[in-house]
């Protein structure tokens, strides 16, 4: 009996062509086509005289770079001392003097008018603060109702 390959049955097998395909028609060359040389070190020649053009181009582009950005940073550098100026204001708006990097602020004496206002009781001077406008509100009132007109009887 003979040997007989795996595939010997599907070898009987039609093959049919699905319509949705076909074969591509082949390729042809231009009769007036230029071949590949063997080297093409001929073709890579450079030309160096557009070289002092580049790179007076390229020194100008750095220049411009190096003053933009300079610019830029004196821009951001007074930007951030103008936040630090309105910081310390408004801190110099609560404490007067006051600096953030500085020492420890000591009171002074400004005049010897504040000396009069001091009371003499020992006692209450640790507990002396200054008067607001309603202090001097309810005094005024307090002042019209103990006045000469609010007597118990009429006039």
């Amino acid at each position: 009996m003979p040997e007989q390959s795996q595939y010997a049955a599907a070898s009987h097998v039609p093959l049919i062509k699905s319509p949705s395909l076909r074969v591509p028609r082949p390729v042809e060359l231009p009769p007036d086509i230029h071949p590949l040389p063997d080297s093409v070190t001929a073709y890579f020649v450079y030309p160096f005289t557009l070289e002092p053009h580049v790179i007076t181009l390229e020194s100008s582009r750095r220049t411009t770079i190096a003053a933009h950005t300079a610019r830029r940073e004196a821009y951001l550098r007074s930007r951030d001392d103008e936040k630090e100026r309105r910081k310390r204001d408004a801190l110099r708006k609560i404490a007067p003097g006051f600096e953030p990097q500085g020492s420890v602020l000591i009171p002074t004496r400004t005049s010897s008018a504040s000396a009069a206002q001091e009371p003499t009781d020992t006692s209450q001077a640790g507990h002396m603060h200054t008067r607001s406008v309603m202090d001097d509100l309810v005094d005024q009132l307090a002042a019209l109702d103990s006045g000469p007109n609010r007597s118990g009887g009429k006039s």
